[in-house]
């Protein structure tokens, strides 16, 4: 049997422990030479590539140790996939072009909506500028259902290991240790690889619709937009000063409307409270893997590990993301038409050419649906650009603009069927919220010497006016 100097049982060693031994014999009785496995590698004339493959498992597993999902692999192998082809510095030159390309756009969304611009300073960023500022909300927005996922994997490499093979027959705490490390690092390895193919093609900080930083800041990657613009048949600054303009135009929303995001984020977690794994699809994409290859397994969390069916209050969740989602864009591809128009001459193919790639999905939504089971798609963006067209056209910008002053304001699902019957009611709001305050103050004052039993249906109850709150003010 080999020493402990050999680098096989090294390595064994350092997996294993005092059954190192017996994890030899396992290869051995498999047909593997395990020797002429290091001399091929060759790690019997490179000590220093053995002590590199120890030191990778060893920061594996510490990594992992107490964590569900391992942010830090997540972190790395976003880097990674995002540099894939090169990723080249913001240069001065470079920055201020996009910078001039910001400001510009924000000279014209002046003319097209009182909303102001955030007073953050704009960022031109390398991908992997990107991923460093937007991997903290991604945690938080896909967070706990990785860490679902990663408990789910977990058991079931647990039962695996219980039930028979080589780690069963090494039940010593490396194993274990080992074993349990499996699952951080496969869910770590899938958010990173995700997280790395958004930012290969995100614009900047909107492309989901709603900003993946802490706070509303105007952001765009120049060698994105630039690849993007390659296949166009359009000169390049025009491409450049739209997608400035409909980044700014999203985060001028963002901030007028401070409670939008929130939202947003609220809808998506509620709905991903209600996820259920199918374990039958995880166990079988175990069985056919098993857990020697961490790459194949993390590649099977794409196929179809989420219960298809949603509950009912997962379906109307899902009704309130799509819809509010569509608004957003609709409103943001309305003004971005208005303020361009005058400017760019390719305007019309440039909308269109945007609004046609938000509406498929790009690597955002994609993520979204492979970690979530939830297609981030505006469905019904065309719909709400004319509903926001024709309430510029017949009451003007600043009535278009109040409605996002409160949620309760915004237009249904069901309002997107019949836009200009929801303008009409809209428009007509405050003689109607008039009569309800009457009506309201007329019962109220009949209750007043009812005695203190009609208070229970006073305004202390907070839902009491809900229809009043539905009205322009």
């Amino acid at each position: 049997m080999s020493d402990d100097n050999t680098p096989w049982m090294r390595l064994l060693r350092e997996l294993f422990g005092d059954d190192a031994e017996a994890a030899m014999e396992e290869l051995e009785r498999m047909g593997m030479d395990p020797n002429a496995l290091a001399q091929a590698s060759g790690m019997l004339d490179n000590p220093g590539m053995m002590d590199h493959v120890l030191g990778q498992i060893r920061s594996l597993v510490n990594q992992s140790q107490g964590e569900d999902v391992n942010w830090t692999l997540a972190h790395d192998v976003a880097r990674g996939v995002a540099a894939q082809g090169g990723d080249p510095t913001v240069t001065a030159t470079v920055s201020q072009k996009h910078r001039a390309a910001i400001s510009q756009a924000q000279l014209w969304l002046d003319a097209t909506t009182d909303f102001n611009p955030t007073g953050r300073d704009p960022k031109v960023w390398s991908r992997a500028e990107w991923i460093e500022a937007t991997l903290p909300t991604w945690q938080v927005l896909t967070g706990p259902v990785a860490i679902s996922v990663s408990k789910a994997l977990s058991g079931i490499l647990k039962g695996a290991q219980e039930d028979g093979g080589m780690s069963a027959m090494l039940p010593g705490a490396e194993t274990s240790g080992l074993v349990g490390s499996v699952s951080p690092t496969v869910c770590g390895m899938h958010m990173g690889q995700v997280a790395g193919q958004m930012a290969r093609e995100s614009f900047g900080s909107t492309d989901l619709g709603f900003p993946l930083l802490a706070e509303p800041r105007v952001a765009l990657v120049p060698s994105v937009i630039s690849e993007f613009a390659e296949g166009l048949d359009i000169d390049e600054d025009e491409v450049l000063t739209f997608v400035a303009l409909r980044e700014a135009a999203h985060v001028r929303l963002f901030t007028a409307a401070p409670w939008l995001v929130g939202h947003l984020h609220h809808l998506i977690e509620r709905y991903a409270s209600g996820i259920n794994i199918d374990i039958e699809a995880l166990d079988e994409a175990v069985g056919e893997i098993g857990m020697q290859d961490p790459a194949k397994l993390q590649e099977a969390l794409t196929r179809g590990i989420f219960q298809p069916r949603h509950s009912d209050e997962q379906e109307a969740t899902l009704t309130s993301i799509e819809t509010l989602l569509a608004l957003i864009e609709g409103w943001v591809d309305e003004i971005a038409l208005r303020a361009a128009a005058p400017h760019l001459p390719s305007i019309g193919a440039l909308s269109e050419m945007l609004r046609r790639r938000r509406a498929a999905g790009g690597p955002a939504e994609d993520a979204f649906s492979t970690l979530l089971g939830l297609e981030l798609r505006p469905r019904r963006m065309r719909e709400a650009t004319a509903l926001w067209r024709e309430l510029s056209i017949r009451a003007g910008q600043d009535e278009r603009d109040r409605v996002w002053s409160h949620p309760d304001l915004l237009p249904t699902s069901e309002d997107l069927d019949e836009p200009s019957a929801w303008i009409d009611r809209w428009l007509s709001g405050p003689d109607a919220e008039d009569d309800v305050d009457r009506e309201l103050e007329a019962m109220l004052s009949g209750a007043a010497g009812a005695g203190d039993e009609s208070d229970t249906s006073s305004p202390a109850n907070p839902d009491g006016d809900s229809e009043g709150d539905s009205r322009p003010e």
